[in-house]
């Protein structure tokens, strides 16, 4: 009932919602669209179908790279993991110039197949935060998707009008004063300034737009206190998700299995890697 909106990182009510003329800042998601061109996009699919698909759950398949994990147990090891692939080499670097993945050294990449006639989806649902790290990358190749976003916490979330006189586009939330109060203008209702409204956390889904092409970071709030979820609907055609994931601070500089995160690493960033 909420839309994600780049430009002004506010989820704003959808127009046939309750919420329409509603919104709220809504932290922690980068998107860039056109991170790759068509050429890269379709070399890159190229190279990925040389390899095995293995079948996964919910219509999808699945290509890894990454250690061998326990997450039940808590366990990790290298296994048979040579690294990430060669052509993610580019695709790594060109992270850099993205200014929220500043240091972003990746230990794993999964890519997903997503096919509307195996009717691929994924539940929401939290990424493991004992092994994998604060920011979750995510490319979006061969088709557009929704990247649905919802939230089992208790807690409620205050909404603030999104009108201005003067166009009638968003405003900050700053701009608006919590009071119910009109101003003497003559034009009743247009300047009318509203106080923010609170709603139940459960009851607010955000969905944000992924174009094709397009590399999207959750981190922050998006990554800890909403889950994330790609629904049936939303596969119109085939759809590959390559999704990069970094290491945790227990496996990072300082950290309890700070050796063990070094040595996987070494490997992930060999750039030699086939699928485990």
């Amino acid at each position: 009932n909420f839309t994600y909106c780049p430009a002004t990182g506010l989820a704003k009510g959808d127009e046939h919602s309750e919420f329409a003329g509603w919104a709220f800042p809504f932290p922690g998601v980068f998107l860039t669209e056109e991170f790759i061109s068509e050429d890269e996009e379709s070399e890159i699919v190229e190279l990925m179908d040389r390899d095995d698909w293995k079948p996964s759950q919910s219509g999808r398949k699945k290509q890894d790279y990454g250690p061998k994990v326990n997450f039940k147990k808590q366990r990790l090891k290298a296994g048979s993991f040579t690294g990430l692939p060669s052509f993610s080499k580019k695709i790594v670097a060109q992270m850099k110039a993205c200014s929220v993945l500043g240091g972003f050294l990746p230990v794993e990449q999964c890519n997903l197949d997503y096919m509307p006639e195996r009717g691929s989806a994924i539940d929401p649902h939290f990424d493991d935060w004992w092994l994998w790290g604060e920011r979750l990358v995510s490319l979006n190749l061969l088709s557009k998707t929704v990247l649905s976003m919802s939230c089992d916490s208790e807690d409620s979330i205050q909404l603030f009008p999104t009108f201005s006189k003067e166009n009638g586009e968003l405003s900050p939330p700053g701009s608006f004063t919590q009071t119910s109060a009109c101003k003497n203008s003559g034009e009743e209702g247009i300047n009318c300034i509203l106080s923010p409204r609170l709603v139940p956390s459960k009851e607010v889904t955000v969905a944000i737009h992924l174009p094709q092409r397009s590399l999207v970071v959750l981190y922050g709030d998006a990554r800890y206190k909403w889950k994330h979820a790609i629904y049936r609907k939303h596969i119109e055609h085939r759809r590959i998700c390559v999704t990069f994931r970094e290491l945790s601070a227990e496996f990072s500089t300082g950290g309890r299995h700070e050796q063990l995160g070094k040595e996987l690493l070494e490997i992930a960033l060999s750039f030699q890697g086939r699928p485990v």
